[in-house]
Formats: C-alpha cells, structure tokens, sequence
C-alpha cells in the first residue's frame, strides 16, 4: 500500500460501552474526544471483545486469534504471571514490523512476562526480562506488567525493570460481598518514583513523544490504557468533572488522554493518514459502583445486561471507534457484528498482505465499513466469560452455553444461585430482546442444535476463517463439556 498510514491503537481498561456519549444518549456526562472521533470517522454498534475480561482479550486482539484457543481456558494472568503469547506467534506488530513500521508498546501488557527468579522465587528485579513486547514483534515497549492494581509497582522499558522496588505498596482491600471499592488494589513491592495517579498522565507524555520522535516513520503505537480499572483515581484536574463518581471522572480523563494524543497528531500535520483506534477490552467492572452511577442517572452497560466477565453483552460489547481521515468517511455508524480480533485481518487486507495459515485463524476484515460498505463483516462470532463459558452468535440469535452469567452478575454459578431447574443453556433473539430478559432454547430447539454444531466445528477445527485445520493449545478441558460431547479438544 503506498504511503502506509500511521496506526494508533488506543485500549481502554474496563470501560463500558455506555460511558462514550456518542454511543450512549442517556450518558450522565459527554466524552468530546470519543464523540470527536465518531463524527470524525466511525462507530461500531456491534462490536465486541472475544473475551469479557483483559488478558484474553488483549491475546485476540494482538494475534487474531480466539483467546480461549490458548493455554488460558478462563479467568486472567496475575502480575506475576509467565507469557502468555506462544514464542513465534504472528502479532498485529510482527506482522507490522515486518513492513516497515516502527512499533510501541506504552502502557498495560497484562499478557505475562518472562521475569526472572531468585532462589527463594522472587523476581530478580535486576535481572533482564526474558520475554516482554519486544519478544513479539514490538521494538520498544514502556509500561506496566498487568492492571494497576496487581504487582509488581515498577515501569518497565523494553526488556528491564526502570528501578528496583523498594518498597511495599499496602494495596486497598474490597469490601465484603458485592460492594465496590474504587480504590481497590492489590499490595506488592512498589518502585520509589511509582505513583498510581501518575502513571495513566505519564504515559500519555510517552505516547506524544514517541509520536514526535517517529513522525517520520509509518509508526504503529499499541496504547493500553490502565484505566479506567481500579485503582479508579483521577487526577485533580477531572475530579467532580463528571457530575457522577470518581469512575466517571476517570472515564473523562481517558477521554482527556485521547484528546491529547489527537492534538499531537493535528499539531504534527499527521492527522489525515493516521488510523486511530479506540475500543475497551470488555465492559465496566462493578468496582466502578453501578447503584452511585444509576442514582445520577448513568449506565456504563447502556442497555445491555451484566457487566465485566459475564457471558451477557454488558460483558464483551464494547465501544469501538476509528478515525482515519483520508479512508474513513466521516460520521459513518457500522451495525455489523465486528470483534476486537479483526483488527489483524483489517490491517493485512489493507496492506495487501495474505496472512500464513497460523495466523490470524479467527480475524475478519473490515475494510468494507472502513469504505462506507453496508457490507456483512462476519458470519457469527463466540464469546467468552470470565468462568470460561462460551457463547455463539450468529445474526439474531446468541446461543450461551451456560445456565447462569458465567461472571459475576446473577445468576452466579460460584454463589449458589443456578439451580436444577434451569435450562442448561441460554438463548435468546436479540432483535427483539436486546436485554437477555427472555430465554427461548426451549422454543427454538433447531437454532440451539444448529448453533451448538457450528461452535463444536469451530472449537474443534481450530479456526473460524476459512483455511487448513490448526491446533488448539493446551489441555483444553472446558468448563462446559457436556455439550462438546467429549471431555477435551484435542492440542
């Protein structure tokens, strides 16, 4: 492609898809540069993290892949926790690198690292880094290992730790049962020039100077933002600003961080041929105290059921928005079904490139919404809970292949609340139904029966594109066997 564009992929931690503005009429606050990048160029109403929690998604999002393809069947890595992405793996920036792009990494991996050990097992922090970002096609990464609230409390640049911890960060517990708590974080050994509140404003200066220092270059930036996830602490700058809680102040401050990398980019003349991406890697955590943002009159969940790890689509459907001047049309609104793992497929087709055979094996382009097409992106696509439930949509219908939410909303499978009675799975018209309110498997057992074949082929076939078989990863025992009809996919 000539004069490739500059590629800025921006990831929200936990945001819902109510708290952008232009998605959400009834939002209790406006997000002007979410909503100056919708105008600008497109918003996705039906686009979705394959995962409702972070690690997975982020592994979908860098190699095109279904995250529950990898050694993770449910739940996210901790802090501490080896890597993630398999050794020789094709990622958006190994794929980029290799035409030319410059490559960043800045901000929240969260998909493991190679840290290595002392003899008692504790991090040597003065040790190099086995496997980080640069390992997998990035040539510089500045950020943190996970969430802000998991340990280590240490920047990391490239393959080495910025200083060594030397002291403990006492963390901030959760309160009992199902209230939030905002400030949660979990305690570990933290660095001396760590602040939790600096770290979202610090790496957004890293952003903006990395954009000026490779202005020149066709340059993909990877930009995981680690908020607005707990520790939900805006600076001083946006406290109260929201007119709701703290959560959505933090949102307008991601908001905030969004609009200054936009002003570098117009201040730069590198406005009209960068691709800017904004999308959350699953939806708002209930540390964000849904009750206080309902009593000002605000769902982060617009009107979608659950929230963060849940099989409903307040779990995984996301806000996902584009802004590419000279490719986008401005104010283009995309209905078609889309999924954060597409991006793999987007970026090869528009780089005329034909991805190998174990690569990409779950990714759909969307080019023809990128041109203003009312064109169909994918056939269906699966989603994953937190437990490691499945679910498939395919047009009107979403087959769940559990009998409760599979996360944290009711009905919770690990509080005692799914009974005998209930249907084993879950279907529902979301034509008609958008909330999830009514489960008709009992009245449709054809579209159960069909739905429930296309996700063992596509489990089993180990893509969902078209191409030569591939191998799942891992013993893949599923949390949901019985309708696999066999207690593994084989590795």
């Amino acid at each position: 492609m000539q004069n490739k564009p500059n590629i800025l992929y921006i990831l929200a931690d936990d945001m819902g898809y109510g708290d952008v503005s232009c998605l959400n009429e009834k939002a209790a606050f406006t997000t002007p540069y979410f909503d100056r990048m919708a105008r600008e160029g497109i918003a996705f109403t039906d686009a979705h993290a394959s995962s409702a929690v972070c690690t997975p998604s982020r592994y979908s999002i860098l190699t095109g892949r279904y995250n529950w393809r990898s050694r993770l069947k449910r739940g996210v890595l901790m802090g501490e926790d080896a890597p993630l992405l398999e050794p020789g793996r094709m990622t958006l920036a190994s794929l980029l690198h290799s035409q030319g792009y410059y490559t960043a990494c800045i901000g929240k991996w969260h998909l493991g690292l190679g840290f290595a050990r002392q003899e008692d097992g504790t991090i040597d922090f003065t040790a190099l880094l086995t496997d980080t970002p640069i390992h997998h096609g990035f040539d510089s990464f500045y950020g943190i290992a996970a969430s802000l609230d998991m340990a280590p409390y240490v920047y990391i640049q490239d393959d080495r730790f910025t200083e060594e911890p030397t002291g403990w960060y006492p963390g901030v517990e959760a309160l009992p049962g199902d209230a939030p708590t905002l400030t949660y974080a979990r305690p570990g050994p933290c660095a001396p020039h760590f602040v939790h509140e600096e770290v979202l404003p610090q790496l957004t200066d890293r952003v903006l100077s990395t954009i000026e220092a490779h202005r020149q270059d066709p340059f993909f930036i990877y930009f995981p933002l680690p908020a607005p996830h707990t520790p939900i602490l805006p600076t001083l700058e946006y406290r109260g600003k929201s007119g709701t809680n703290a959560y959505g102040d933090f949102c307008l401050m991601c908001d905030g961080m969004v609009g200054r990398v936009l002003d570098k980019l117009d201040e730069l003349g590198l406005s009209e041929n960068t691709w800017v991406i904004y999308a959350s890697d699953n939806g708002c955590s209930p540390h964000a105290d849904f009750p206080a943002l309902a009593a000002c009159g605000h769902n982060p969940s617009y009107i979608f059921r659950g929230m963060k790890s849940d099989i409903f689509e307040g779990g995984h459907r996301v806000p996902l928005l584009m802004r590419w001047p000279k490719q986008i049309p401005a104010g283009t609104v995309c209905g078609e079904l889309t999924c954060l793992a597409d991006m793999m497929a987007t970026v090869a087709d528009f780089l005329g490139i034909a991805l190998p055979e174990d690569a990409g094996e779950d990714s759909f382009t969307q080019r023809p919404a990128l041109e203003g097409k009312d064109t169909p992106l994918r056939e269906s696509l699966v989603h994953q809970s937190i437990d490691g439930s499945l679910s498939i949509r395919r047009g009107r219908y979403k087959l769940e292949m559990c009998p409760g939410s599979g996360g944290w909303s009711y009905p919770r499978a690990d509080r005692g609340q799914i009974t005998p009675e209930m249907p084993p799975v879950q279907l529902y018209d979301l034509e008609t139904d958008i909330g999830e309110t009514r489960n008709i498997a009992g009245e449709h057992p054809e579209v159960v029966a069909a739905l429930k074949k296309e996700l063992i082929a596509i489990v089993r076939k180990g893509r969902s594109t078209p191409g030569a078989p591939q191998k799942n990863n891992g013993d893949a025992v599923w949390q949901t066997v019985a309708w696999l009809e066999e207690d593994t996919v084989s590795s």
